[in-house]
C-alpha cells in the first residue's frame, strides 16, 4: 500500500494555508509532519479523511481497497477525545467499534485494546472521570479495536505521561510491522527509529 500526495494545496477561511506540498509512503513506513503553529500540520491530516477540502493537487492511496475512499480505511486521533462522559470507558470503545465497522456488541471483545493500553481495571469507570492522559489512552484503544492500516495521528502524545508514551511507540511499531503505515503530526520524538519527516511552512 502506499498513499501518495502531489502539489496539495491548502486554503481556509480565505487565507493560503500551504501548497505544493508532495510526500509518499508505504506500507511499514512513518512520515511525521513538523513544523509551526499554523503551517497547516492538522489541516493536512483532516484532508486525508476528508474533513477539509482539497485546494490544489491531488491524494492517491496505491493497494487499498478500490470500493472505499482513504478516509474509509484510515483512522484519524485529532486533538479532542472524542467520548461520551456519562458513558464507561467499556462503553465508550463499544460505541466506536460498532461505528467503525466491527459490529462488536459483546464487550468481552473490546478486552485486549483496553488492557493494551492500560485501562482495562478502569472499564466499568464512567469516562468523566478520567484524566486527560487516560482519555487519550482511551482514544488510542480504538485504533487497536478496529483494524484499519492508515493510522493519522494528531499530536498522539498530548497528555501522555513517559511510560504512556513508551507503550504508544511500541504500538505504532507493531502497527508498522503488520504492513500499516503512519502519519504523525507532532512537535517532538515520537520513539521510533527511521521515520521520514515532511515539513511544513519553511517555503511558504
Amino acid at each position: 500500500m502506499r498513499l501518495s500526495a502531489s502539489d496539495l494545496a491548502c486554503r481556509r477561511g480565505g487565507r493560503d494555508v500551504f501548497a505544493g506540498v508532495s510526500f509518499s509512503v508505504s506500507s511499514g513506513e512513518i512520515l511525521t509532519i513538523s513544523g509551526r503553529n499554523g503551517a497547516g500540520k492538522s489541516s493536512l491530516l483532516r484532508m486525508m479523511v476528508g474533513l477539509v477540502r482539497i485546494a490544489g493537487g491531488r491524494l492517491t492511496l496505491e493497494g487499498g481497497d478500490p470500493e472505499l475512499t482513504i478516509g474509509e480505511q484510515a483512522h484519524y486521533l485529532g486533538h479532542q477525545d472524542a467520548l461520551k462522559p456519562s458513558l464507561s470507558v467499556r462503553e465508550n470503545l463499544r460505541f466506536w467499534a460498532s461505528f467503525l465497522g466491527t459490529g462488536a456488541a459483546d464487550a468481552t471483545d473490546l478486552g485486549e485494546p483496553l488492557a493494551a493500553v492500560g485501562l482495562d481495571r478502569l472499564a466499568d469507570l464512567p469516562a468523566a472521570y478520567l484524566s486527560a492522559g487516560q482519555r487519550r489512552r482511551l482514544s488510542i484503544a480504538r485504533l487497536l479495536a478496529v483494524k484499519r492500516p492508515i493510522w493519522l495521528l494528531d499530536e498522539p502524545t498530548s497528555t501522555l505521561d513517559a511510560a504512556a508514551q513508551k507503550r504508544l511507540a511500541e504500538l505504532m511499531g507493531a502497527h508498522l510491522a503488520a504492513d500499516g503505515l503512519i502519519l504523525a503530526a507532532t512537535h517532538g520524538a515520537l520513539g521510533l527509529e527511521g521515520a521520514g519527516e515532511l515539513r511544513l511552512g519553511d517555503a511558504q
